[in-house]
């Protein structure tokens, strides 16, 4: 079988599944079978590929059918130019929040000196990574509650060779951080799905995503009380809290950090014309 007609037959096979964009998932799982980029597929589309080739091919064509997201079948995912390796054990970036991690390193590089970075909620990684890598004047810290997810972060620090630059903390909020630890900027793409609205998303999110990163309580608000509660307290003068929140959320984290005394709230949109990135600035002394 040719390699044109293995994309066909995937397509047609996914697409029936019910897979978004079938052949370009039909194309990336091929191409990551015969380890060539992708577009290397349309200069060979009469190559005839092995039994191996086909068998492996099929295991995971079946996998996708299956719902489970493409970036856990090939092990990455792309973020702000990087390679972010994934497990189930970690969210998998997603380009909206490209946005918030490129708001995080203007600001950094905007003050021309040292700063402390704090992703929390870090999962895989990502943000911590993209700001070290965007910005040679950040001292990153990362923190998450779950084990698992803090060595995949440190799995992706070391081989993209960031590790250094990046300190990781097992913390469940941001009381359980070194005592005295400040922060010029706390970025984070926290849990925002409110509790009983995790079974209604996307196959590939509810079986596959840990709920551990999704789940923000009754009302997807619980991780916004605790940072708009302890947050200030861990910033310096100056500082600014950036936030990815969920659709409709807005209002509430604007009210939320306004009771709280935060100041210089706004809100961003993302690619689609959502509100999707919550700024706020240290609440005054």
């Amino acid at each position: 079988m040719t390699v044109l007609e293995v994309i066909q037959r995937s397509t047609d096979f996914l697409t029936k599944k019910g897979v978004e964009s079938a052949r370009l998932n039909a194309e990336l799982l091929l191409a990551h079978v015969l380890k060539v980029p992708r577009l290397k597929l349309y200069l060979d589309f009469q190559r005839v590929l092995s039994d191996a080739e086909l068998s492996a091919s099929r295991e995971l064509i079946q996998r996708r059918a299956g719902r489970e997201p493409l970036q856990q079948i090939v092990g990455s995912a792309g973020f702000c130019g990087l390679e972010i390796m994934v497990t189930p054990s970690v969210l998998i970036p997603r380009p909206e929040t490209e946005l918030l991690a490129e708001r995080g390193w203007v600001f950094i590089n905007e003050l021309r000196r040292p700063a402390t970075v704090l992703d929390f909620a870090t999962g895989s990684g990502c943000i911590a990574l993209a700001i070290a890598a965007n910005s040679q004047n950040a001292v990153l810290h990362a923190s998450d509650i779950s084990i698992s997810a803090l060595e995949v972060a440190r799995s992706n620090a070391n081989r993209l060779q960031l590790a250094p630059r990046i300190n990781f903390h097992q913390s469940d909020g941001l009381q359980q951080l070194p005592e005295g630890l400040k922060f010029d900027l706390i970025i984070s793409n926290p849990p925002y799905i409110p509790a009983a609205e995790i079974e209604s998303l996307a196959p590939e999110v509810r079986r596959f995503d840990p709920r551990l990163a999704l789940d923000g309580g009754i009302d997807g608000l619980d991780f916004y009380r605790t940072l708009a509660n302890e947050g200030g307290a861990r910033l310096n003068t100056g500082g600014k809290i950036m936030l990815e929140f969920g659709d409709g959320q807005g209002s509430a984290l604007m009210a939320l950090f306004a009771d709280h005394g935060w100041i210089g709230t706004e809100t961003l949109k993302d690619y689609s014309g959502r509100e999707r990135i919550f700024i706020a600035e240290r609440p005054r002394d």
